[in-house]
């Protein structure tokens, strides 16, 4: 639904399912009424599609527990998604608000790490850029030195 009378009972009826679901809401006017209805109902919720600090602090007023800006796709268009992010948590941190960032559209292993310098909370990382992240070179060369090495032991 992008009514905010819908959008609450469809997480009524989504959150039935365990009471781990976060409901995500899309960043909108209806939105925000949506996600305060079910903050006040005690509902967790995900504000996505956040592409600037000023919506970001619209949805932490609302009573988000998650806000979600887009560093990618902001990237996409010419703006940079990290210093979005850092706005977010200058201002989450200037008032002490409790909504907790998570930078989604991660696109690199430096999206990941920058994200986390500038303080979001949580990153959406695709499988591929995750193995990018644990893969390294002097790694993968160190490991076979030690396997060499192991190797070259006496056994009894």
């Amino acid at each position: 639904s992008m009514e905010a009378e819908g959008m609450v009972a469809e997480a009524l009826d989504l959150v039935k399912i365990h009471k781990n679901i976060v409901i995500k809401i899309p960043m909108c006017a209806e939105g925000l009424k949506a996600c305060s209805k079910l903050t006040k109902l005690g509902i967790k919720t995900n504000v996505t599609l956040i592409f600037s600090a000023q919506q970001a602090l619209l949805a932490a007023r609302a009573g988000a527990t998650y806000v979600s800006p887009f560093i990618g796709r902001l990237d996409d268009v010419g703006a940079n998604g990290v210093d979005v992010v850092a706005d977010i948590a200058a201002i989450f941190r200037q008032f002490d608000i409790h909504s907790e960032i998570i930078a989604a559209s991660i696109r690199t292993p430096d999206d990941v790490v920058n994200a986390a310098l500038v303080g979001a909370d949580i990153a959406t990382v695709p499988y591929p850029v995750l193995m990018k992240c644990i893969d390294h070179p002097l790694t993968t060369q160190g490991i076979a030195r030690f396997l060499k090495d192991w190797e070259s032991v006496p056994k009894k």
